[in-house]
């Protein structure tokens, strides 16, 4: 099934669905988090999972059995960078099952298998040594933190060479049409630029300065 909003996500940069958040008043930039190859692009919902450090009888999970095709997998470990919570064969099998990417607060290991396969990999670090024993999965499908950005279970994550932002389910037709309209804008930035007219002007002409800022309320 086709999922609209989704597919209007695909089609706008990172740069833009962030000034339409910073118009709209959400802290929705998972801030910190990286591709691993510039090239990487990802756009779906939300399957998200916390992790903690281990207890006695704690796990890492075999959670991606669960994880839908063409969902992102959003892990919040924290931010932790000498404990990973994903490798070559989450990459492998998520690839295999058309999973559309994975969004890491933490670490990832394991990194030439995603460059090999391009599949999307986005997180705060990378290192060879492993999660086993030092953290656990905690939760499944409950509202974690990705990078400063708060994503719960099905809201929109986008990411590409910049990073990642978070477009809240419950506002997503809000800051996608805000997106979309800056898009616009911009673009006619871009073309009076190419056609001879001058910087200021063709910013002015639009209303660049004011794009992303806040609007106030009456």
């Amino acid at each position: 099934m086709t999922d609209r909003n989704v597919e209007r996500a695909a089609r706008l940069e990172t740069a833009t669905l962030s000034d339409a958040l910073d118009k709209l008043g959400i802290a929705g930039q998972c801030l910190g988090v990286k591709p691993l190859d510039q090239k990487f692009r990802l756009a779906g919902r939300a399957f998200t999972l916390a992790y903690a450090p281990a207890g006695p009888d704690g796990t890492v999970g075999d959670f991606i059995d669960d994880v839908p095709e063409g969902a992102i997998v959003a892990i919040d470990n924290g931010g932790r960078p000498d404990a990973t919570v994903w490798g070559d064969i989450m990459t492998l099998y998520a690839h295999n099952r058309g999973i559309g990417g994975t969004v890491i607060d933490g670490a990832c290991r394991d990194t030439h298998l995603a460059l090999d396969l391009g599949y999307p990999l986005y997180s705060r670090s990378y290192s060879m040594r492993t999660g086993k024993d030092r953290v656990q999965l905690e939760a499944v499908q409950t509202v974690v933190n990705i990078g400063d950005a708060r994503v719960r279970p099905g809201d929109i994550l986008r990411g590409d060479s910049d990073g990642v932002v978070v477009i809240p389910g419950d506002r997503e037709d809000e800051v996608l049409a805000t997106a979309e309209a800056i898009d616009v804008a911009e673009g006619r930035i871009r073309d009076a630029i190419l056609s001879g007219m001058g910087l200021a002007e063709a910013r002015k002409q639009q209303g660049y300065h004011k794009l992303q800022t806040p609007e106030r309320k009456a």
